[in-house]
């Protein structure tokens, strides 16, 4: 416990560092909100562990895993759960890290993706909009509970989040950023290769359809950068559902769904989801437990986010959606992109609210992303508006007085 503190001091320092070197390149950097967000986290990070100490934890299987074992560091070399020894092995047994410090230090990768979710979010939209009457968007969405709760422990979750947001961060500038572009690329795709697979497909759809003035070269790169990722690991991701030797990938993927619904409906939060249609597949995926279906204390307080994410999904639901989409920069249609693919995939493979609850957690800030930038485009067309009605008025009022 007391190497947990300790752990937990050292890594608010690093943070400082961290922050002041985003401060000299984003003059928008909120310092003092980025430590509140680091305390209410590792609060959250406190809230796993005691829940943790009392229940079954799949984080005291990846300790124990890597900690009782024999092997050498590199034979964990390996995507999905075996990346996860991979990246725990040395601190386990190079560094002694006990359980407690490795629950300390998953917990700080969850909140780099809390960090750099702000960075991608402000550097994108430097509108402010207020929503439900007088709460700020951005800071609403940065300490939604849940999100938190399922980013604050030894696991995948906190990792493939912090792989997520930083690649959404780096995306905007890649030949800048380069390094942490490829660093989170190699994350995403170690711990889920399918995610992988939604990124690169949004990224490319993003690059092909934005309005934004790109040079021919840095659309070429991320073309054949995305691509030639996906041909070179294809076998992998198809092997993470079973499909690499298949002949029809279609009914391949529609027997595996089937299988692992199946077997995922059989727990106490289970729902059959198997012959619901697909929309009513997407609204269990994104808003449920909605009250009435939550499993346990904890499904009444994801209620309440979910009814969060129902209004403000809601927000999009008009007609000028549509058009907004189609003047859309690229980082709004690679998000709805990438969230719409892995919501799908997923869709189809979930049928346990318990896991529904934790996987929705890597993908809602993209649609988080995509209505707030909606919401900000909306606004800045109002203030355009005034603006110009104003400008009118003036000129005409000089014109009178010109006249007189």
């Amino acid at each position: 416990m007391i190497g947990g503190v300790f752990l937990i001091f050292i890594l608010f320092l690093v943070s400082q560092g961290i922050f002041k070197s985003f401060s000299k390149k984003h003059r928008f950097f909120d310092r003092r909100k980025m430590n509140y967000l680091f305390f209410y986290h590792f609060f959250f990070a406190g809230v796993y562990y005691t829940y943790a100490l009392f229940n079954n934890s799949d984080s005291k299987l990846y300790f124990w895993r890597p900690k009782l074992s024999d092997s050498s560091w590199w034979s964990y070399f390996g995507t999905s759960t075996t990346f996860i020894d991979f990246l725990s092995y040395p601190f386990i047994h190079y560094f002694n890290f006990n359980y407690e410090m490795m629950m300390v230090l998953y917990s700080w990768m969850g909140y780099l993706g809390f960090l750099f979710a702000y960075l991608f979010f402000r550097e994108n939209i430097p509108l402010k909009i207020k929503i439900f009457k007088n709460i700020d968007f951005l800071t609403l969405i940065l300490f939604l509970p849940n999100m938190h709760f399922w980013t604050a422990s030894l696991g995948k979750g906190a990792p493939i989040f912090m792989g997520l947001m930083i690649f959404a961060y780096a995306i905007k500038r890649p030949a800048n950023r380069k390094l942490i572009l490829i660093f989170s690329s190699v994350m995403i795709y170690f711990i889920r290769p399918h995610v992988f697979l939604f990124i690169a497909a949004g990224t490319v759809l993003g690059y092909m359809t934005g309005q934004e003035k790109i040079a021919f070269w840095k659309k070429l790169l991320i073309y054949f950068g995305m691509i030639g990722s996906l041909i070179f690991v294809q076998d992998t991701i198809l092997g993470m559902a079973g499909l690499d030797e298949s002949e029809n990938l279609v009914e391949g993927f529609e027997q595996f769904s089937e299988d692992r619904g199946s077997e995922l409906a059989k727990s106490g939060s289970g729902v059959n989801m198997t012959n619901y249609p697909l929309p009513l597949k997407l609204f269990t995926f994104w808003f449920r437990p909605l009250f009435l279906d939550a499993p346990g204390a904890l499904g009444l307080i994801v209620s309440v986010e979910n009814l969060i994410y129902l209004l403000l999904f809601l927000k999009i639901l008009r007609k000028d959606f549509i058009n907004f989409l189609k003047k859309s920069p690229t980082t709004v249609k690679m998000s709805l992109t990438v969230f719409f693919l892995a919501s799908l995939a997923m869709s189809f493979v979930m049928s346990n609210l318990g896991i529904i609850m934790r996987q929705k957690s890597m993908v809602m800030y993209f649609l988080f992303f995509v209505i707030y930038y909606f919401l900000a485009q909306k606004k800045y067309d109002k203030l355009l508006k005034i603006k110009k009605y104003k400008l009118k008025l003036t000129a005409r009022k000089q014109s009178e007085l010109n006249s007189a």
